[in-house]
Formats: C-alpha cells, sequence, structure tokens
C-alpha cells in the first residue's frame, strides 16, 4: 500500500531546530554544533523487528546532564492517537545521544514518532516502519555505501528520501571517511561549503564524535534517517583505510594503539547512528527474505596481503585460516542460511560490505592510464596485471584477498539450496556478479556504486564504456559495470523475482536531486544467474 505523506508534519514540532544547517552549503555547521541546545540532530530510526523498532535522538539540555526523555509513537503524523511510547536518556557519556527499543507494533505499518524533553521541547517528528510478517507481496530497499562529504553533496539520500516505493534503507559501509582536510579529496577538488571537521585525522573518540557532529548536520541525510529505518553496518573508514581485526593500512606506529582507536571509531559509531549493539544480526521479511547483515571488517578478518606476498606464495593467499569475518561468524551466516531455507523464505540476502565477484585486471590495463599518470598508480596496475596472469583477482582487500572464506560462503549457500543475493559496496563503482558454488551457481550480487566518492572515471582517460569492456573481458563472473556515475542502488524483493537498479545521479558537485538515467537487472527465483 502505498502512504501519502503529510511531508509538512514531518517539520512540525522541533524546538531548538536546525534551521540554519538545513540550507545549501550549511553542512559546515560543526563549530555552531558545539554550542548547539536542544535536539541538535534530528531523529533516526533502524534495526526495525515485526513488532518493535529503534528510535534515536540526540538531546543536549541546557545545563548539561542527563536528560530523560520521553517517546511517543502514533499511526498518524499529528499523533490524534498514541499507540506507543518509552523512555530514552540523552546521556553526557554517550554525546548526549539517545535511543530506545520500542515494542508492542504492528507488523508491516508505517508508524510516526517524536521525543519530548523535560523542558518541554518537542523533536521533529518521524517516520518509521515495521518489518512484515507471514505472507508480503513486495518490499523495497534503498542501498547506499561511500558518502565522503567533501567529494559531493549527498544527492542520493535526498532522491531517495523522496521516493514512496521503498520501505527500508540499507547502508553498506563508509558513512563517513576519517580522513583530514585536503586528502580524499585535496583542497582543491573539494566542493565549496563541504568542509570539515576536526581538520586532522580521526583518531580519538572526541575526533570521530565530531566528525559525525558535522556529517550528521547534513539536510539530505538528516532527511532520509527521518522519514525511514535504516539497517547500517560499518566498513573499512568509519575506523581507518583498509582496517582488519588488529590494523588498518591508514593506521601508523605514531598514531597511538590501534585498539584504542578501533575503540574509541566503534563507541561514535553506536552513539551516532541507529543501530544496536550487536555486532551482526538478520532481519526476517515475513515470508519474502531473510537480510544477514554480517560485519567484515573488525571482528575477525585477517589481515590483507599485499600483492607481492600472494604473487611470491599462492598458498598464503588460499590459506583456510584466512577469513573475513572470523570462523564463529562464518558458521552463524552457514546456520542462518539453512534455517531461512527450513522457514520458507523464498529469498537470502547477504548484505556486506565489498565485492564478493572477483575482479581481474585487464591484460592491457596500462593503456586506460593518462600519460602523465602517477608512479604509485601505474605500479598498482602493473600489480594488477601480474595478478591476473597468476589467477589472482586484483584487490586483495575485498573477497578477491580470503578466497577459502569466499569459497565457505558460496558453499554454505549452494548447500542450504539457498536463492542467494548478495549486495556490497566499499567500491565506488556499479557491478553485476555470477557467483559460482562448488557445482554450479551459487547466487547473484548487486554491487553499489558510492553516493559521492569518486569511481574509476577520477582515475582513467579512457571512457566508461571501454573501461567497462575491458573489465568484463578479464572477469568471468561480471556480467555488467558503471565506472563512471555516483548515486544508489534499489532493490525491489517479490516472491518470484528480485529487481535491481543502480540510480545514476547527475551530479554531486551542486546540491540536486537530479537523474541521469540508471540501469536494472533481475534474477528469477531458482536461476542464480541474471535474467536475460
Amino acid at each position: 500500500m502505498t502512504v501519502r505523506i503529510d511531508r509538512r508534519s514531518l517539520v512540525l514540532g522541533g524546538s531548538m531546530g536546525l534551521g540554519a544547517l538545513l540550507l545549501p552549503g550549511g553542512a559546515h555547521a560543526t563549530a555552531s554544533l558545539l554550542g548547539a541546545r536542544g535536539f541538535t540532530h534530528n531523529v533516526a530510526s533502524g534495526e526495525p523487528g515485526p513488532d518493535s523498532i529503534l528510535l534515536w535522538t540526540r538531546y543536549v539540555p541546557a545545563n548539561g546532564a542527563d536528560a530523560a526523555l520521553a517517546v511517543e509513537l502514533s499511526e498518524t503524523p499529528r499523533f490524534e492517537r498514541v499507540v506507543a511510547g518509552g523512555r530514552a536518556m540523552a546521556r553526557a557519556d554517550a554525546d548526549f545521544t539517545a535511543r530506545t527499543i520500542v515494542g508492542g507494533l504492528e507488523p508491516g505499518r508505517w508508524y510516526y514518532y517524536r521525543f519530548a524533553a523535560p523542558d518541554g521541547a518537542v523533536s521533529p517528528i518521524g517516520r518509521t516502519r515495521t518489518l512484515p510478517a507471514g505472507p508480503c507481496a513486495r518490499f523495497g530497499l534503498g542501498v547506499f555505501s561511500c558518502s565522503n562529504l567533501p567529494f559531493g553533496w549527498f544527492n542520493a539520500y535526498a532522491h531517495a528520501a523522496a521516493r514512496d516505493d521503498l520501505d527500508l534503507m540499507v547502508h553498506l559501509g563508509d558513512y563517513l571517511y576519517e580522513y583530514p582536510r585536503g586528502t580524499y579529496p585535496k583542497l582543491q577538488d573539494a566542493v565549496k561549503g563541504r568542509i570539515i571537521d576536526p581538520p586532522g585525522e580521526l583518531l580519538h573518540l572526541a575526533d570521530y564524535r565530531l566528525r559525525y557532529a558535522g556529517y550528521r548536520a547534513d539536510p539530505d541525510l538528516q532527511r532520509i534517517h527521518q522519514l525511514f529505518p535504516m539497517i547500517a553496518q560499518i566498513d573499512d573508514h568509519e575506523v581507518a583505510n583498509n582496517s582488519w581485526t588488529n590494523g588498518a593500512e591508514n593506521h601508523q606506529g605514531d598514531e597511538g594503539d590501534f585498539a584504542a582507536r578501533k575503540a574509541a571509531a566503534l563507541q561514535a559509531w553506536h552513539e551516532w547512528l541507529p543501530v544496536s549493539d550487536a555486532a551482526w544480526s538478520r532481519y526476517e521479511i515475513g515470508d519474502l527474505a531473510t537480510l544477514l547483515r554480517p560485519e567484515t571488517r573488525v571482528t575477525g578478518r585477517s589481515r590483507e596481503l599485499k600483492m607481492s606476498e600472494a604473487l611470491k606464495d599462492r598458498s598464503v593467499l588460499e590459506d583456510p585460516a584466512r577469513t573475513m569475518m572470523g570462523l564463529m561468524q562464518e558458521k552463524w551466516v552457514t546456520d542462518t542460511l539453512a534455517a531461512s531455507v527450513k522457514r520458507g523464505a523464498r529469498w537470502q540476502i547477504l548484505a556486506q560490505q565489498t565485492n564478493m565477484g572477483r575482479l581481474f585486471t585487464p591484460p592491457d590495463a596500462l593503456s586506460l592510464l593518462a600519460a602523465d599518470a602517477p608512479d604509485y598508480l601505474v605500479a598498482y596496475t602493473k600489480g594488477g596485471i601480474a595478478a591476473t596472469k597468476a589467477g589472482i583477482a586484483g584487490n586483495l582487500d575485498d573477497w578477491g584477498g580470503f578466497p577459502a572464506s569466499r569459497a565457505r560462503i558460496l558453499a554454505a549457500g549452494e548447500a542450504a539450496d539457498a536463492d542467494l543475493v548478495v549486495l556490497s559496496g566499499d567500491s565506488h563503482n556499479g557491478w553485476a556478479f555470477e557467483l559460482p558454488g562448488t557445482h554450479g551457481r551459487a547466487g547473484v550480487e548487486f554491487g553499489g556504486h558510492s553516493v559521492s566518492s569518486p569511481g574509476y572515471e577520477a582515475y582513467l582517460t579512457a571512457t566508461p564504456d571501454t573501461v567497462a569492456r575491458m573489465v568484463r573481458g578479464s572477469s568471468p563472473e561480471l556480467k555488467w559495470a558503471d565506472t563512471s556515475h555516483r548515486g544508489y542502488m534499489t532493490i525491489e524483493i517479490t516472491p518470484d523475482r528480485v529487481n535491481g537498479e543502480w540510480v545514476f545521479m547527475e551530479t554531486v558537485r551542486e546540491r540536486s536531486q537530479a537523474v541521469s538515467g540508471g540501469h536494472r537487472m533481475s534474477v528469477l527465483r531458482g536461476a542464480r544467474a541474471f535474467a536475460a
């Protein structure tokens, strides 16, 4: 059923609001946020179940003490009748963020919610939705990853938030970036007004908190959180680039203890997003699907190999002990896939962070580079070409660097007779893979492009069509690619078909909801391959 939203009502009731911050150009508002009082960052919801939802807000009282907030839910935006509620604590030791899980709700239903403070201040009104139970004819996901604020506007969030055919948002990671100003992007490449704080690299709890405060001041990010529940998972940049259990590429010895940095990053993540404390979880979408949210970065991931190590000794790369998520979590994925099939769910959706399909560097990839390409890019490309000749995927930070772990997950789906659909982000480009099992096809993968982080188009001089053709030619599992657009994906789940669409935003350099086309692909139940 399509719900018509009284959108004006969703911005009523705000006290100590963000009027100045919601103007175009207002994303650089961190300085003013330091002294803000009241409900500083709107509202958000997540972790939906058939009868419960997690609600989030941030409230800073004038006296700087903890504050008990009242929570109300209604089936209408004007709250003629309150149907559920509870209390949430905005605690100083949690950066004044507050979250609570409200139960006793009806499945598959839209709800409106708000928070009230002891001083009479009332938050903006949010909208959220519980998961369906039992027979379900259709369910729509919006899928996002890699939103780098100085690289551009979050137009993908704005466009998705205006839709009425989506039920749940899924963020696959790189919700923010840890780099200092002037690093990815360079200062001359940053969009005017999209300034990040603190100016240095994120290392400590105060750093991560301040960066979240700045990102969460973005009006389009606020809007999508206000109107839809979101399931979110971290990737690497919420901690540090190419992170794993005990370290990261972007963590040096003079930056302190990595364990302390990781703990600070995870604390800020749990404070500022509407997420539970569970490192991984599953969500039952009626009889349609089970959505699995694994954690593939900081719980059990082995160290990423250098390409020189993999080329020197292939057995090191293929070591069965190397894993993306740890053996305990692999068992959870295996058991959850089997349980989902047993209960009669028609689809098993693995919403995780990096490409599971293997990408191989084209043998003539050097022809894609500009004549004055930097030495590091030339060396990286040569390493990828050597890897292709050795039968090794070109990116050892994704599942291609953990072949035994990948094989176990795909074999688990095949053994369970799952209709496996993998969702992935991280790469900034759009991909469609058919994933092989031990005896046949194990499933398909929809790889999502980024919200704003640049893709291959920023580094290669060849046309996008040429790049996509060459990568497809060297990568047998790859069935489609786009290497030049920013945006988001939608996944429409029906009993007999899953339809995926890559939505291409026209620009991220200016604030706009204009699109420049897209691409659609589908998989039929039982086929485990894309429809012709």
